[in-house]
């Protein structure tokens, strides 16, 4: 079948639909009309200073490390002329980037007096802007591809079922910043045999299947989980610790089997496993001996347990293993646990440790009588045939309803011709379902599902700019902001050429904003442009950080995707990632922060009750991912900021320099704080240029430890954690680092505006875009900086609603 599959995916491609339509490609006059109202107004600088005697700027404070002879940070500007600026618009935004965010000149060289670098950046924005106002340049990308997460939110979109689509589908690549960006997402032999794998999968797990083989599945927890008595898992009943929780799709009714495999319980022999199914259990186990198998002598159980087989009806499931709690309250005399379970457990002989859950395997189905309805089958089967002549009637309104979906626009004879054909091929092999099952799969690898292919205007000319065709307008939208394919008023909207109306359009952008489903905006534009799955890389070292957990980790990522999208339901200002005075905590992130009055696993909002954290800068997240496992990195937490919230990276270390690990961690008999160390450290010249600009914000934030919890000593020694800001502001603490960066908000800013139309276009944004950045910018300051004005002001935009047509035409 995956055979098959895969040579309809290349005929498809080579076949498929008309994609082009006649629609009038815009003529230069009508492009001049469309940018001039978007970028007439550029800076905000005097129009009065002419652009050539900030030429003479240029060459006195910036040529003196910038000529060809020095030709610091790869740039000569002994040519440079600043009326000039449009000409070489690549070297100009360098110019502009560091300007605005005051790194240029470099702290300790020579500046002018007064306001002469504002007006240098300001008429460099303003000869850029001005020289593209009349010509657009919208880009263009590859078509996308539906990469993991989107996936997995289509798959629940079309079916109500949870899948984790790591299962089959292979990493997707990071390119700035982002996993959507097109240019990047190779189509290779091997990633087509996953999706085809994936296909079948979710095909049958979303029908059912009555014949489905005896198979079993294994879960796994982390060793990083922790499993005390206070600790419980997602649907674990009252009453219970630590455990397993997961998802499982049963194929069919039928019996099946459940074994469960263990870690550490050291001494321990006394436990009770409550097994459930959506809350009810079916079946509960003894941690103990069985006949002619022992526990070993240390009291650890080393080999699975396995219950009868139990009668399961099929559908998705919510399967839990967990520990009968035996204490409820503290549970130890003299010494509080650390909060990780498993840390400090396997130390000598004699100790007790509790046993861990930590595998759960699901064998079946054995003895299957059939496939009950589940909300899946609900999902599909629209309609019901009485008799062998309402069958295809009925498949066909069923597979027309969900490709019109899966393909996000309307349907041409052709697309449901293809797909009866695999219907037809089903059903005379075991029937209705089966060949409703085989045309979902047929579906789900079809490139009009996994490809977001945009249509090009009949007799387009590479070069000529045309608008996006509201069909593809729809999914552009949709995918952005609530990363899935468009819902039917959208869709509708599109198929009567609404989205045309710039006017209607923000209608639909702020509908959309309203609604629930642009939580994806935080657990996918900011979780990424914020890099909070690299969270998943650190492990703080267990001796130094007993009380770090993989649930604490999950709990400072929940923070700051919380964080987020409390800003876009509220429409707050963007500013409010460094000046917030508040958070989102549980009571296990509360107490690791040392919050009081937080209880219970559900997140509140509450104020930071002491002046230590402000935003983005207090949350756990962003403090554990930039840390080593042994020790807090200044290098690290300042290059994130540089990087990740003002966009000026600072450039890679030289060849031959030493690490930090390389210099002396004493002085004497004193041991030195990592502070300390750093300053040793940039002592050498080749290193101070750019330490200078990255240690002091690195600093500020070193009162946090790994785990980003306030510390005032380090080593036994008082931290010293004061430095000079690169304009040369004093700064020590979160809060004035905060401050420090919010003088010149216009760098995070435009900095946000660029990632987010990286995430939204699915591609790099270009040297070309920058004046729409900055339009952007300037109308978000209007509204105070609000969520909306950027979401809208993407949206509105010339890049988003149109496209420039290249060498490259799908036929």
């Amino acid at each position: 079948m995956k055979y098959v599959l895969a040579m309809a995916v290349v005929s498809a491609l080579l076949a498929g639909g008309d994609r082009h339509r006649t629609v009038p490609p815009l003529t230069l006059a009508h492009q001049q009309t469309v940018l001039s109202s978007s970028l007439s107004t550029s800076a905000t600088g005097s129009t009065s200073t002419p652009a050539s005697s900030m030429t003479g700027v240029v060459q006195e404070y910036c040529v003196r490390c910038h000529n060809d002879r020095r030709l610091r940070g790869d740039l000569s500007l002994e040519d440079f002329s600043v009326e000039n600026a449009a000409t070489e618009a690549d070297v100009s935004e360098r110019m502009i980037k560091k300007l605005r965010a005051g790194m240029m000149p470099p702290p300790g060289a020579r500046r002018p007096e007064g306001d002469s670098l504002l007006i240098l950046v300001e008429t460099l924005e303003k000869v850029v802007d001005e020289a593209v106002k009349d010509r657009p340049a919208p880009g263009n990308r590859p078509f996308q591809r539906v990469n993991r997460a989107e996936y997995e939110r289509v798959v629940a979109q079309l079916f109500d079922l949870q899948v984790d689509a790591s299962r089959w589908l292979p990493e997707d690549q990071i390119s700035a910043s982002f996993d959507n960006v097109a240019d990047v997402q190779v189509l290779s032999a091997t990633l087509m045999d996953a999706y085809l794998s994936a296909a079948s999968d979710v095909s049958r797990q979303a029908v059912g299947q009555s014949d489905a083989p005896t198979a079993s599945h294994t879960y796994s927890n982390d060793p990083s989980v922790s499993q005390h008595e206070w600790e419980t898992v997602e649907g674990a009943p009252y009453g219970t610790r630590g455990g397993v929780s997961e998802l499982h799709t049963f194929p069919a009714d039928g019996k099946y089997i459940f074994s469960l495999g263990f870690m550490s319980g050291w001494g321990e022999r006394f436990h009770d496993i409550d097994i459930s199914i959506d809350g009810e259990q079916i079946a509960l186990l003894r941690y103990s001996a069985s006949t002619g198998r022992l526990i070993d002598f240390q009291g650890r159980l080393g080999y699975p347990m396995r219950t009868d087989s139990v009668f399961v009806r099929a559908g998705q499931r919510r399967v839990v293993a967990a520990f009968v709690r035996q204490n409820d309250g503290p549970y130890e005399d003299l010494i509080r646990p650390n909060d990780w379970s498993l840390s400090g457990t396997e130390t000598s002989y004699g100790t007790t440790s509790l046993p861990h859950v930590m595998h759960l395997t699901i064998e079946g189905p054995h003895e299957s009588t059939g496939i009950s309805e589940t909300p899946s089958r609900s999902r599909i089967f629209s309609c019901r045939p009485t008799s062998q002549e309402e069958e295809r009637p009925c498949a066909e309104r069923i597979i027309g309803r969900l490709a019109t979906q899966a393909y996000r626009r309307e349907l041409e004879d052709r697309d449901i011709e293809a797909l009866l054909d695999f219907y037809d091929q089903g059903a005379s092999e075991g029937g209705f379902e089966l060949g409703i099952r085989t045309a979902i799969e047929a579906m789900l690898v079809s490139p009009y599902f996994l490809f977001r292919i945009e249509s090009e205007p009949h007799g387009i000319e590479a070069g000529e700019i045309f608008p996006v065709d509201d069909i593809d307008l729809a999914s552009r939208l949709s995918f952005f902001i609530w990363g899935v394919g468009p819902d039917a008023r959208l869709l509708s909207a599109a198929h009567e050429d609404r989205l045309s109306d710039p006017d209607f359009l923000e209608s639909e952008t702020l509908r959309m904003l309203s609604d629930p489903r642009s939580e994806s905006l935080s657990t996918r534009f900011a979780h990424l442009w914020l890099r909070l799955q690299d969270l998943e890389q650190v492990q703080p070292d267990a001796f130094w950080f007993p009380n770090y957990s993989k649930q604490l980790s999950e709990d400072m990522r929940r923070e700051t995707e919380l964080f987020f999208n409390n800003l876009v339901r509220e429409d707050r200002s963007l500013l409010e990632l460094l000046e917030a005075d508040y958070t989102f905590v549980n009571e296990r992130l509360a107490d690791h922060y040392g919050f009081k009055g937080v209880t219970g696993e559900e997140f509140l909002r509450v104020n930071y009750p002491e002046g230590n954290r402000r935003g983005l800068l207090g949350h756990g997240s962003v403090l554990a991912q930039t840390s080593l496992a042994n020790r807090t990195s200044p290098v690290l937490r300042g290059k994130w900021v540089m990087e990740v919230l003002l966009g000026v990276p600072p450039p890679p270390p030289p060849p031959g320099i030493p690490d930090l690990e390389e210099t002396s961690n004493t002085d004497g008999a004193r041991v030195l704080t990592t502070s300390e160390r750093m300053r040793v450290h940039r002592s050498n010249p080749t290193c101070a240029s750019c330490h200078n600009l990255i240690d002091p914000i690195g600093l500020a934030l070193d009162h946090f430890d790994v785990t980003g919890k306030w510390r005032t000593r380090e080593n036994r020694m008082l931290l010293d954690t004061r430095g000079t800001f690169y304009d040369g502001t004093e700064i020590s603490t979160a809060p004035e680092l905060a401050d420090a960066l919010l003088k010149r908000p216009i760098p995070l800013v435009r900095n946000f505006t660029e990632n987010l139309m990286t995430y939204a276009l699915g591609r790099r944004v270009e040297v070309s875009d920058q004046p729409t950045v900055r339009r952007i910018a300037r109308e978000a300051k209007k509204d105070d900086y609000r969520l909306s004005s950027f979401i809208v002001g993407v949206v509105l935009s010339d890049a988003f609603r149109m496209k420039q047509a290249t060498e490259l035409v799908y036929n």
